[in-house]
């Protein structure tokens, strides 16, 4: 009769913090929905100031958060876009057949602990092994070959794309610009 009525008191007091903790979920869902409207793009938008790097941007952005301005209305626009190709370094066979080797090494691996809940003891370190051997041996001829019939001798260089702005502007929808232009003016400059 004791263990009955323990278990009895145990159920009510989990019942309780499982409603509880429901409670508390849909509260926060709740506070998220009503974060996540749309925004709506179309509104007409006034630029109140310009940085030269998005860092000082994002700064402003937060600044204007710290006050308490309703930052959903805001934007930060990048002007003067252009695409940035940065040349890193010679693509040649030998280097298409390494990072081959070590995309086929970690596919692999990811195989191996994939397939590894069904091992124990040392037949999963070997299992590790093989996977890691089998990945890089196929993948390194591979990622060779791939490399010449993919630029056929045309593109033997690698590179990586950014893309940069001259300014960016922190634009807020125009009937919030004077609040937050004030706001702006009225906080301490920073580095």
């Amino acid at each position: 009769m004791a263990v009955s009525d323990k278990m009895q008191r145990l159920t009510a007091r989990t019942d309780a913090a499982v409603a509880e903790r429901k409670a508390q979920i849909k509260q926060a869902a709740e506070h998220v929905r009503a974060d996540a409207e749309p925004v709506d793009a179309s509104l007409p938008r006034r630029a109140i100031a310009s940085y030269s790097t998005y860092t000082g941007a994002e700064r402003a952005v937060d600044r204007l958060s710290d006050q308490g301005f309703a930052v959903r209305h805001s934007a930060i626009v990048g002007r003067g876009l252009r695409s940035v190709e940065q040349v890193t370094g010679r693509m040649t066979a030998g280097r298409a057949a390494l990072m081959g080797a070590a995309e086929g090494g970690l596919i692999g691996l990811l195989f191996a602990l994939l397939f590894g809940i069904f091992f124990v003891g040392p037949d999963f370190a070997e299992l590790v092994l093989y996977s890691v051997v089998v990945g890089v041996g196929l993948a390194a001829p591979l990622g060779a070959l791939a490399q010449y019939a993919y630029s056929g001798g045309r593109r033997d260089f690698v590179s990586a794309t950014r893309i940069e702005a001259d300014r960016y502007e922190l634009e807020v929808e125009a009937e919030s610009a004077g609040e937050a232009t004030r706001l702006l003016e009225s906080m301490p400059a920073t580095r």
